[in-house]
């Protein structure tokens, strides 16, 4: 159901002969722009002439676009009949001229009917809810269709529909909803759901046609809409010129979600956490406008804007009702740094193998490779910069005299593939990091030439199935230099570089229309001359499996590029790991075997797979019942159990302590609302929990990175070893 819950990115592809839905009866209809056309056929010059693995635009390319388009609206086969698909087959060799011919009318009449199918869905599904539901009969709901046939006719469908409300319904009665909230809730799920659709424009639909031509090419390709790269553009360089929130849909409002430290917002001391926006206006005197029922990015456009101008807001407080008092609070915007997701800093505390000796094991967590790349081109000397950041942490540790250094990677997408390379250079004197082969075959390297080392200790590098393309190079390089410890789960698997071609740079367009094309031009090596590409990082230790290679990763996309290999960089390791990595595997493998937290970790993931591998669910609220119950058991058996062993866990972090396990599991169980149903104040506080679960994985890795410390530290020949050339060890605390 994943991809039934649109959003920006799921359109459909349906011919024009079907009947279409009128304005009265809520959904616009929706045509492709002049600029639309001219940006689809300035794109597909790109995508034809440079991409690393140029695909020509032709009836071949036409019938894989037709297939991912409708797989990013229908991909559970919950809207369209097999009829609806046949009639759709007159399309599927021609959308390359569509694009080439710059007349968009067959995808743009395909949405409208697809927006038509999901009202009557929505309306069949809200039909059903006075009528109410018989769980006791012997029945399930298939919510995993993304393999299924088509549905024969719409009889087939509303009985699937039927099943699905039937699931809703079970799922808030299980956690204890009475009926008449349960009709309210889902009532307005549905009806909000088919708002959120008829909020799509053709902004929406132009970018959700081109992505299903990109990333046919190959899966990294894709193309943003003015909107979406300008989000890019903000995720990249970590700020904007804004008021300093987050903000989320809550009903027809938008409210503030998170308020920025050190933004206008924070300053002000006026607003918090729920507080309603329901009018914003431009400067002192100008008019506000009305903006309820907006779509949020709307709503966001209108907030953002130049350093140092005013916003006007008018808002209802959190705690008030809709005809609450409003209020109005005007604030000059300023460039907002998003710290979110910048790197930060921790320390854990480790005794050793005899409990004698306290080992701190300085974590630096990083979410993504960021650079202000604009910045940066300007000569800011403070430009915002992933290395920068990392560097400045590291010299903080240092002074909290840390023993070693985990560089935590864990679902770090990746980023600039600069900034890997300049982290990689804070653990490396000189040399190679990367390499990097273009489609005419040139192989080029990304050297490190700055000399020295930020940090020459102890170091492991812990990453996870979604670490991804930057992070693989930057842990690649560690590994291949001897440098650190890999640790956790095999990565990703994205060996391949991107680029953004901004079209209205091309086209000297002063004002963002066209968008850009994220299209992949390189592929990247190690400097031993291997790939990450579908083959990921190995670790040294590996930790259990959180997901299948087969369901997440380069490997489950089918149109990947093959794994390859080049003659290797000229590099020289700095250190020699092998020694030591076994007898770490040996001590991780002792210490996990007697740890009921870890042994917990495996159970609970053990259950996850199973529950991955299930395509159905029952309907019978027994059977349902049973099986929630028995997952509680086993829940409070382990909660027991870890509880128990808590005194045995020697290992305390100098962060804010986590929050009781109860509380953190209660944060993750089914109370089948969906996060805007809960309320602002609650989700936060369900997602803060969840964030403060004890993070067993990373406890492991620090008892790991301790165990090196221990074993270096009594025997110098190995420190001679498993240490690049002239390190000293830190005395460590007692």
């Amino acid at each position: 159901m994943r991809k039934v819950l649109l959003t920006l990115a799921l359109i459909a592809l349906i011919g024009s002969v079907f009947a279409k839905p009128t304005r009265e009866e809520g959904a616009p209809l929706l045509k492709p722009t002049p600029a639309e056309g001219e940006a689809g056929i300035l794109a597909t010059r790109f995508l034809t002439r440079f991409h690393y693995k140029p695909v020509p635009l032709d009836e071949v390319m036409s019938r894989q676009i037709f297939k991912r388009y409708l797989d990013a609206l229908d991909g559970d086969r919950l809207l369209f009949t097999q009829a609806d698909i046949d009639h759709f087959q007159i399309n599927k060799d021609k959308l390359g001229e569509a694009i080439y011919n710059q007349d968009l009318a067959v995808p743009f009449d395909i949405f409208n009917l697809y927006e038509q199918r999901i009202g009557e869905r929505v309306a069949y599904a809200r039909s059903l809810l006075a009528k109410g539901f018989d769980f006791t009969q012997d029945e399930s709901y298939p919510f995993d269709r993304e393999k299924a046939p088509w549905a024969k006719d719409g009889a087939e469908l509303d009985d699937l529909w039927r099943r699905r409300v039937k699931n809703d319904w079970l799922r808030l009665k299980l956690a204890g909803k009475a009926d008449k909230d349960i009709r309210d809730t889902l009532d307005k799920r549905y009806a909000t759901y088919l708002d959120r659709i008829h909020q799509l424009n053709s902004e929406d639909v132009f970018q959700t046609f081109m992505n299903a031509y990109a990333s046919s090419i190959e899966p990294h390709t894709n193309y943003l809409g003015p909107h979406a790269s300008e989000n890019f553009e903000i995720n990249m360089k970590l700020s904007l010129e804004g008021i300093g929130a987050v903000l989320q849909r809550d009903d027809d409002y938008t409210a503030i979600r998170e308020i920025v430290p050190g933004g206008p917002v924070a300053l002000s001391g006026k607003l918090k956490v729920g507080d309603r926006i329901v009018g914003v206006g431009q400067g002192e005197n100008s008019p506000i406008i009305d903006v309820v029922g907006w779509r949020l990015d709307d709503v966001v456009d209108k907030i953002r804007g130049p350093k140092d101008t005013v916003v006007r807001l008018e808002i209802i407080p959190a705690d008030a009702g809709p005809d609450g008092k409003h209020t109005t609070l005007s604030l000059t915007r300023k460039k907002v740094s998003i710290e979110g997701q910048a790197a930060k800093k921790s320390v854990i505390e480790v005794k050793d193998k005899n409990g004698v000796r306290t080992h701190r094991i300085g974590v630096i967590s990083l979410p993504t490779f960021y650079q202000d790349f604009d910045a940066r081109r300007r000569g800011d000397k403070d430009y915002k910069s992933a290395t920068r950041d990392v560097e400045k942490l590291l010299g903080e540790l240092k002074h909290d005299k840390v023993d070693g250094v985990i560089v935590d990677l864990r679902n770090n997408g990746g980023g600039s593939l600069a900034e890997a390379t300049d982290l990689t250079g804070l653990f490396i004197d000189k040399g190679p990091v990367v390499q990097v082969r273009s489609a005419s075959g040139r192989v080029q390297e990304e050297q490190d030439t700055r000399p020295g080392m930020a940090w020459d200790g102890p170091l492991a590098v812990l990453v996870n199935r979604a670490s991804a393309s930057a992070s693989e190079i930057f842990a690649a390089a560690i590994q291949d230099y001897g440098r650190g410890i890999i640790i956790g789960e095999a990565t990703f698997g994205k060996g391949t570089v991107q680029n953004l071609i901004d079209l209205d740079d091309v086209a000297h367009n002063e004002k963002p229309t066209f968008g850009e094309v994220k299209m992949t031009i390189a592929q990247f090596f190690r400097i031993n001359g291997g790939s990450t590409q579908l083959k990921g990082v190995t670790p040294d230790i590996n930790f259990p499996l959180t997901v299948d290679a087969k369901d997440f990763g380069e490997s489950s996309y089918d149109n990947a590029l093959p794994w390859t290999s080049i003659a290797p960089a000229k590099y020289k390791p700095v250190a020699d790991l092998k020694p030591i990595v076994p007898m770490l595997i040996e001590r991780h493998d002792t210490r996990v075997a007697d740890n009921v937290e870890w042994q917990n970790l495996q159970a609970d993931l053990t259950d996850l797979r199973k529950l991955r591998d299930t395509k159905t669910i029952s309907l019978n609220e027994a059977v349902r019942r049973k099986e929630r119950d028995e997952q509680e058991v086993k829940r409070k058996a382990r909660e027991q159990q870890a509880n128990g062993n808590a005194d045995a866990n020697a290992t305390k972090t100098a962060q804010k302590p986590s929050a009781k396990r109860g509380a953190a599991d209660a944060a993750t169980e089914d109370d089948g609302l969906q996060p805007e149903e809960r309320g602002i104040s609650s989700d936060v506080k369900r997602e803060q929990d969840a964030k403060n679960k004890h993070d067993v994985v990373l406890d492991e890795a620090a008892h790991i990175l301790s165990d090196e410390v221990d074993l270096i530290r009594a025997d110098t020949k190995l420190a001679a070893r498993v240490l690049p050339r002239g390190a000293v060890m830190p005395l460590g605390v007692e």
